[in-house]
């Protein structure tokens, strides 16, 4: 059962999207690095390293989609390559880790002697940036509901569109005030957004590579469900995984009473999976209970 290769994954379907999001980040992202270094800006430099890993992250993105429809045509590759996408929503985590270290330390070696940050480049910069990620936002905030993949991208929009702002206070203050710590608080205070933010999605991946069964799902409930079926006597060895996201998979067999017409508990146990528990790609094997004894003989 299920749809093999012909699924197309969610992030997939978001694809033309995503593309579009690299390229605005990637234009800006070079911009705010420039700026940020020549005026020594801590909160553009900060916002800037963050945009480096919107860049990677959404390109490695994009990269792992592509990765996965080619590996739908290898026929050695059964489950094709989408699990690269989950791959790249960890990476993703990873940076974004490593870019808030970077801020906080280099904000450290700063609180002695901040440098003198002009406003007017950091506020008109901080202004540009904003549209840029209000527009990548928009772009992806869809797709971030239906794939974990773009959702790694579109949460690293999120904290820029934030960080933008954050930029944006900073050139503000510094321009009325001459209050130059003003820059450094506002870097670190990004670096610190994120990680909140990265540990969900770092924590969301591990838990689809090591095939735990989705958050959404009670295995024993759903258990209950198909031994409540009409004709079957038992239920064991369920497994339920994620392949990525919104693509779900399950694997189950059923032990029936002598005399039941097992291909109507197969096509009940289905429906089950289906309409209720939204898995449509499940294998099932309906057994009598003289089969199902050597099953309970294995240790996992």
């Amino acid at each position: 059962m299920g749809h093999g290769h012909g699924h197309v994954s969610a992030s997939g379907r978001h694809l033309g999207r995503l593309v579009a999001a690299l390229l605005i980040t990637a234009a800006f992202m070079v911009v705010e690095l420039v700026v940020g270094i020549t005026t020594s800006s801590l909160a553009l430099i900060s916002d800037g390293a963050h945009m480096v890993t919107d860049v990677v992250g959404v390109g490695l993105a994009v990269a792992a989609i592509v990765a996965a429809r080619r590996a739908r045509q290898r026929p050695g590759r059964t489950f094709g390559l989408y699990r690269a996408e989950v791959l790249a929503a960890l990476a993703n985590a990873v940076l974004l880790f490593a870019a808030a270290g970077y801020v906080v330390t280099e904000a450290i070696s700063r609180l002695s002697e901040p440098p003198d940050v002009p406003g007017l480049p950091v506020l008109l910069v901080a202004a540009l940036g904003l549209t840029a990620n209000v527009v990548a936002f928009l772009l992806l905030r869809k797709g971030s509901a239906e794939s974990l993949n773009i959702r790694g991208a579109y949460l690293e929009v999120l904290a820029d569109l934030i960080g933008s702002l954050g930029v944006l206070v900073s050139g503000a203050v510094i321009l009325l005030f001459g209050w130059t710590y003003a820059d450094l608080v506002i870097g670190v205070a990004i670096g610190l957004f994120v990680l909140p933010r990265s540990w969900v999605l770092a924590r969301r991946s591990l838990r689809i590579l090591f095939q735990h069964a989705p958050e959404r799902l009670d295995v024993d409930e759903l258990t209950d469900a198909l031994c409540g079926l009409p004709g079957v006597r038992e239920v064991h060895d369920v497994h339920i995984w994620t392949l990525t996201s919104g693509m779900e998979v399950a694997s189950a067999h059923l032990t029936v009473h002598i005399g039941t017409d097992q291909a109507e508990i197969l096509d009940a146990a289905r429906r089950v999976l289906a309409t209720r528990y939204q898995i449509e790609h499940a294998t099932l094997q309906v057994e009598s209970g003289a089969a199902a004894a050597g099953c309970h003989e294995l240790t996992w």
